[in-house]
C-alpha cells in the first residue's frame, strides 16, 4: 500500500542552497554496490563523495543483516565443493573481511555455497577501502531532491540535522538500493510484478548455542531439512506465531553464534508491505521484532543445540529484497535467466537462484553448472543523463530481478557503473554512449571473471 506521500522532488539549477561540495563523482547510497562503486571511481583518479543515511556502510548486507555473500559461487545439483565463478570487486571484499577474521568459510545453501560475514568487520573494511582510495564519505545525511538542467543530472539536494544543502556531481551513481534519485528526478520505475513485490524479513543473530549439537541435528545445508519445516508446522498450530515454515540458518565468524532468517513480513491487515512507504515500513520492523521472539522462542526450545540460546540482535532495519526497479535502457528478462544468455556487453556474471520471497515459503529456481550475464544498459535509466544505477533497483523483470539482487553481484554493479562513469568523464560523451564491452573488458583487467 502506497499512501500519499510525495515521491518525486525536483529541484532547478539555482535552488539558492549552499554547496557542500562540488565533485566528478556523486554515489548515493554505501551498500555493496556504493561501495564498490565510490572505490574505483575513486581509484581511477575522480573526486568522489559518498552520501549514506546510517551512520556506517552496508546496506542491506548490514543494516538489513542479509549477513551473507551470496551469488559467487556456481550450483550443481550434487554439490561437492564450492567452485567460484565471480571475481572482481566481491572477490575483493571478500579477501577484506577474511583477513579481519570476518568471513566463514563457503556454507552449503541447497545446491549452492554461500559465506557468512560479521557486519561489524563489514562496516570496518568498507571504511579503509574508500578512504585509502580519498574517497569523501558523508554519513547521516539523506537524499531529499535532485538538481536537474532539463534532462542532465547535475546533482543532488541533501539533509542532515545540521540543515539542508547541496551536492554538485559531473556524474551521480544512484546506488540507493530503491532508485531514490531515479525517483526525485521523475523518472519511470515500477514495482515488482504489477506491484506484487517481494516479502521483507527480519533477520537476527542468537548466541549461546551449541554448534556441534546444533548441526549433528541440523545439518550442514543451511536450508532446513524437512522434518524442521513439519515441525514448525506443528508449532504454529500450537500457538507460535511462525508464518514462514522454510527457514535458513547460518554459522557466523563467532562461536557459538547462528544468522537466522526465518521471518516473514505482512502488514497487521494481512497486506504485502512495500517499504518505501513509511507506513508499511513501520509495520514490518514492529511486526518483524515479534517474530524474531517467535522463532527465537522455537529455536530454544524445539532444536538441540538452541536451549541456551539469546537473541544477540536484529537488522537495524528489515531486510529488503525489492522496492522500485528503474525502467532501463535495457531490461534484464525472466528469459535471460531461464536460458542462462550469456551476453558480450554483460557486466556480472549471476549463478544464483531465482530466489523469491513471496507466500509462506520461499520459491527457487536452481542455474545448475551455469550462469548467465547482466546487460549494462540495464544500469542505464531510460531517460536522463549523467546518471547511472548500480544495485537491486537496476532494470529487470520480477523473477529475474529475484536473482540478481544479490550481493556478489551488486558489488560488479557497482564497480561497471564506476568504470563507465570513469569513461564517460574521459571522452566527456553521455553515459548512454558508453558501449557495455568497453565497461566489461575493462571490468576484466580489474580483475572480475567476465
Amino acid at each position: 500500500m502506497i499512501t500519499n506521500w510525495k515521491e518525486t522532488s525536483i529541484v532547478g539549477t539555482n535552488c539558492g542552497l549552499p554547496v557542500l561540495d562540488t565533485v566528478d563523482v556523486l554515489v548515493v547510497g554505501g551498500g555493496a554496490a556504493g561501495v564498490a562503486a565510490a572505490t574505483v571511481a575513486a581509484e581511477a583518479g575522480a573526486s568522489v563523495v559518498l552520501v549514506e543515511k546510517y551512520g556506517f556502510c552496508g546496506g542491506a548486507a548490514v543494516a538489513g543483516m542479509s549477513g551473507t555473500i551470496c551469488g559467487m559461487y556456481a550450483a550443481s545439483e550434487t554439490p561437492g565443493s564450492p567452485l567460484q565463478v565471480v571475481q572482481g570487486f566481491s572477490e575483493r571484499f571478500s579477501v577484506e573481511l577474511s583477513k579481519r577474521g570476518g568471513l566463514t568459510a563457503p556454507q552449503m545453501y541447497g545446491k549452492t555455497w554461500t559465506a557468512a560475514h560479521d557486519p561489524l568487520v563489514w562496516r570496518e573494511a568498507a571504511e579503509s577501502m574508500l578512504l585509502d582510495a580519498g574517497v569523501r564519505i558523508l554519513f547521516h545525511t539523506n537524499v531529499v531532491g535532485v538538481i536537474m538542467d532539463g534532462a542532465s543530472h547535475e546533482g543532488v539536494v541533501v539533509e542532515s540535522t545540521a540543515g539542508r544543502s547541496s551536492i554538485r556531481a559531473r556524474r551521480t551513481i544512484d546506488a540507493s538500493g530503491d532508485g531514490a534519485v531515479v525517483a526525485r528526478a521523475g523518472h519511470r520505475y515500477t514495482y515488482g510484478d504489477s506491484g506484487r513485490i517481494q516479502n521483507p524479513t527480519m533477520f537476527f543473530r542468537i548466541a549461546g548455542v551449541d554448534v556441534d549439537r546444533f548441526l549433528d541435528f541440523y545439518g550442514h545445508d543451511t536450508i532446513c531439512p524437512p522434518e524442521v519445516s513439519a515441525d514448525i508446522v506443528a508449532a504454529r498450530e500450537e500457538g507460535l506465531d511462525l508464518p514462514r515454515q522454510k527457514i535458513w540458518i547460518f554459522q557466523t565468524p563467532r562461536p557459538g553464534e547462528l544468522m537466522v532468517n526465518a521471518t516473514r513480513l505482512v502488514g497487521f491487515d494481512g497486506r504485502m508491505l512495500n517499504v518505501v512507504d513509511p507506513v508499511d515500513f513501520t509495520e514490518a520492523e514492529i511486526g518483524g521484532r515479534r517474530q524474531v521472539r517467535s522463532y527465537a522462542e522455537y529455536l530454544k526450545l524445539r532444536i538441540p543445540g538452541c536451549e541456551n540460546s539469546y537473541v544477540v540482535d536484529t537488522g537495524t532495519e528489515v531486510g529488503i529484497r525489492q522496492t522500485r526497479t528503474i525502467a532501463a535502457a535495457e531490461r534484464l528478462t525472466n528469459t535471460d535467466v531461464l536460458e542462462h544468455r550469456k551476453r558480450p556487453d554483460g557486466i556480472a556474471r549471476v549463478p544464483w537462484p531465482i530466489e523469491l520471497h513471496d507466500g509462506d515459503k520461499p520459491k527457487l529456481h536452481w542455474i545448475l553448472d551455469d550462469f548467465y550475464e547482466v546487460p549494462f544498459a540495464a544500469l542505464i535509466p531510460e531517460v536522463g543523463d549523467n546518471i547511472i544505477v548500480a544495485g537491486r533497483c537496476l532494470g529487470a523483470e520480477h523473477e529475474a530481478l529475484a536473482s540478481a539482487r544479490v550481493t556478489a553481484q551488486c558489488f560488479e554493479y557497482g564497480h561497471a557503473a564506476a568504470v563507465a562513469v570513469h569513461q564517460s568523464l574521459q571522452r566527456d560523451v553521455p553515459l548512454r554512449e558508453i558501449r557495455g564491452e568497453a565497461v566489461r573488458e575493462r571490468m576484466a583487467a580489474n580483475g572480475s571473471d567476465l
